[in-house]
């Protein structure tokens, strides 16, 4: 027994010095490229566009060599305005990442927009971290709501106004037609709830600057103005369209991970592809189709994944109202038809939109004007 725990400790103890020992390297690493590239840049008015170490290398390149196992696996350049230029650089190193910007320094994790194994999400994605509560893994996601780029072709892009009037059951067809975006689909429920308990659980999100105090910001849904709003392309202009600025319609929220995504409260509900026939959440007895606060639900109803916000397992979420910012359920415990599911409110939806709104009420081939869709992979 003693020497199996001895050899326990030893292993720990190794692995510990082996993931400082290539922490540290990675961060020389990086080190050394911010100084070739900020040179690079120097000399040229821009920084290079591409990494290129083969022996015709292509225009506006550079050649960044790492040593031993590290490897770049993502070089990210924004040369569009001569006066604010960027740059973010990943290196991998035995599974282990680490990053470095423009104005920065070495620091553990990925660029916007990239996976841990190295793959970069489609233009306008972003990285949601997995979560064993949903059984969910690290996956992309639209960073705004889905807009059109054509008939049957979503986009992800600030600037745009959501995609509406369209059914979940077009949303799933189209989802797959995201451009450059193989496995691309309808947001999931597992998807959609991992991202609504990892900005839960991010205190910037909440106004009173700790989870749980005060509200979470709940987007667009004051209905002033009366309509869906488009995103904005500077993620600290969270009221970007909003009459009223400086409570709870913030439309950005934060993840641990730092990437920020828009409207996933309010502005327009949005599809995800989940459906029931029978089991909704509801009140014991109910007549019909009726909002409720969380908290009052008294039959828990049977679907797959549980939507209600004790299920996130963030404490006190189970006492949480509308006042919270987290929305309200609009369902009937006696359906029996086919409904999709319906998330985040909508621009006139008030208290009842929330990043844990859930709206049961659509068939998969109905539309409206004030439901939209997100596409993740």
């Amino acid at each position: 027994m003693v020497i199996a725990i001895l050899a326990t400790l030893t292993i720990v103890a190794y692995n510990g010095i082996q993931g400082k020992a290539i922490a540290a390297t990675l961060q020389s690493d990086l080190d050394n490229a911010s100084k070739k590239l900020k040179l690079y840049q120097i000399d040229n008015s821009a920084y290079p566009t591409t990494n290129d170490c083969s022996a015709s290398p292509a225009a506006n390149s550079i050649c960044l060599k790492a040593s031993g196992s590290t490897t770049y696996t993502a070089f990210q350049v924004n040369n569009s305005s001569t006066s604010n230029q960027t740059f973010c650089l990943t290196a991998m190193n035995n599974g282990i990442n680490y990053r470095i910007t423009n104005d920065g320094t070495p620091t553990a994790g990925t660029c916007s927009g990239v996976l841990a194994n190295g793959t970069t999400c489609p233009t306008g994605f972003i990285v949601v971290p997995g979560s064993a509560t949903y059984g969910t893994n690290d996956f992309c996601t639209m960073k705004y709501a889905a807009s059109q780029s054509s008939s049957t072709v979503p986009i992800s892009q600030a600037g745009s106004a959501p995609w509406v009037n369209i059914s979940q059951t077009n949303a799933i067809a189209y989802a797959p037609n995201v451009a450059g975006c193989t496995g691309c689909h309808l947001i999931t429920e597992p998807e959609y709830l991992t991202i609504a308990q990892n900005v839960l659980s991010v205190a910037s999100n909440w106004s009173g600057g700790a989870v749980g105090s005060g509200y979470i910001y709940s987007g667009h849904n004051d209905n002033a103005p009366a309509n869906a709003l488009a995103a904005d392309s500077n993620d600290s202009n969270g009221y970007s369209g909003e009459t009223n600025t400086g409570g709870n319609q913030r439309r950005t929220l934060t993840l641990t991970n730092g990437e920020v995504i828009w409207d996933l409260a309010g502005n327009v509900w949005e599809w995800t592809s989940g459906t029931s026939t029978t089991g909704q959440p509801g009140i014991t007895g109910e007549a019909g189709y009726t909002w409720k606060q969380w908290p009052n639900v008294t039959a828990a109803g049977s679907l797959s994944y549980n939507p209600s916000p004790a299920a996130t397992n963030l404490p006190g979420a189970g006492a949480w109202t509308s006042s919270n910012g987290i929305g309200q359920l609009y369902s009937y415990s006696g359906e029996t038809a086919v409904r999709g599911f319906i998330r985040g409110g909508d621009w006139s939806d008030g208290g009842g939109a929330g990043v844990l709104a859930l709206g049961l009420f659509g068939a998969p081939g109905s539309t409206n004007a004030y439901i939209g869709f997100r596409v993740s992979r």
